[in-house]
């Protein structure tokens, strides 16, 4: 599907973005031309010269909120995968206002300059956040979802397929928990864990990457696709982490602590990846679930026919607090399988806390 297309993505320095554009450019995906754009100057000339030796690459400076420049650089684009936005919770919490500008409003931009120049299809990236959210981010996200379905519901003609991918927690990404514990860890702890009961989906950086292309591919219009994905109590990462990486790092596991620090506002227990409502309007693939629009299209017909489908009868909400976590072991294993347990000499600027502003007070 993507053989001999030029392919655009946004938020090309972010960690999916990053490893996104490596994979289409360094795999046999055939595409012509790779443009990444972002607002993040120093990360673009960093990836521009990771891949000055492939004529294929092109990086411009741009941000999604630039409407007009969304529209200039969409012109002869075939495919879009949309990556662009913010991310951390509670910064999006503190300014909500910044949070609209870049996740529903630049959504917005990208869709318009989408049907301005006729690309084929546009994948966005969402985040477990947007299923009964309860922070700002996740409500942004839940929105740029909705109105990537309300764009392709209400085109006329041949226009764009639009479609979303709805992401779990990809372990190892900037920010994550994972290089937090590894710098706590580097330092002899103390470890720091929210809550001891959290649970959350994990998918490794490759995974979460896989789902954007596959996404791609099995796009029919407005729906939003979910990776059958293993669950994890952050408490059990907390353990195995310090158990394989203390002597590495100089220090007996018996000396780190762990300590709890609470919740952080707007911040669940469980992450869901589907809520009860879609549950009824959900099939199940291999490896995918694929949630239908609820509207399925004002002037498009829509037949959803997936070529490999196991059911279109789905009776459980798909959420952490219902799935079997992996054991300690599985979860080795995992970690393994993604060098995620290599100690690093520089973890760049992961902090080694995870509080947040007036909390440690």
């Amino acid at each position: 599907m993507l053989k001999n297309k030029r392919i655009l993505v946004t938020g090309a320095c972010g960690t999916v973005g990053s490893k996104l554009v490596g994979m289409l450019l360094e795999n046999s995906y055939g595409a012509s031309e790779v443009i990444g754009l972002d607002n993040d100057e120093s990360g673009l000339f960093f990836l521009e010269q990771q891949f000055l030796h492939d004529r294929r690459a092109c990086f411009f400076l741009a941000d999604i909120r630039d409407k007009d420049k969304l529209r200039r650089k969409l012109q002869g684009i075939n495919v879009v995968f949309h990556a662009a936005a913010f991310k951390h919770v509670i910064l999006c919490e503190r300014s909500p206002f910044e949070a609209v500008q870049t996740n529903i409003n630049g959504v917005q931009n990208i869709i318009y300059a989408a049907c301005e120049n006729k690309v084929e299809k546009v994948i966005f990236t969402s985040s477990d956040k947007a299923v009964n959210p309860t922070n700002v981010m996740g409500t942004t996200k839940l929105m740029g979802e909705r109105l990537m379905t309300a764009a392709n519901s209400n085109f006329h003609g041949d226009g764009p397929i639009f479609a979303s991918t709805r992401f779990g927690n990809v372990l190892g990404s900037n920010g994550s928990v994972v290089p937090i514990f590894h710098k706590q860890i580097a330092k002899g702890g103390p470890v720091t864990l929210t809550h001891p009961e959290m649970t959350r989906f994990v998918m490794s950086i490759e995974q979460a990457v896989r789902l954007v292309i596959d996404s791609a591919a099995l796009a029919q219009g407005g729906d939003v696709f979910i990776t059958k994905m293993p669950v994890i109590r952050i408490k059990d990462l907390a353990e195995v982490m310090i158990r394989e990486l203390s002597l590495p790092y100089g220090y007996n596991p018996m000396d780190i602590d762990i300590i709890e620090i609470g919740t952080k506002p707007g911040e669940k227990l469980y992450e869901e990846l589907m809520s009860h409502e879609e549950m009824r309007r959900a099939v199940e693939l291999p490896r995918y679930f694929s949630v239908l629009p609820a509207f399925r299209g004002i002037y498009r017909d829509i037949k959803y026919d997936y070529t490999e489908m196991i059911t279109d009868k789905i009776s459980n909400p798909y959420n952490s607090s219902n799935e079997e976590p992996l054991t300690q072991d599985e979860l080795l294993i995992f970690l393994k399988e993604n060098d995620l347990l290599v100690p690093i000499d520089h973890i760049g600027q992961q902090p080694d806390k995870r509080y947040w502003p007036g909390e440690e007070d």
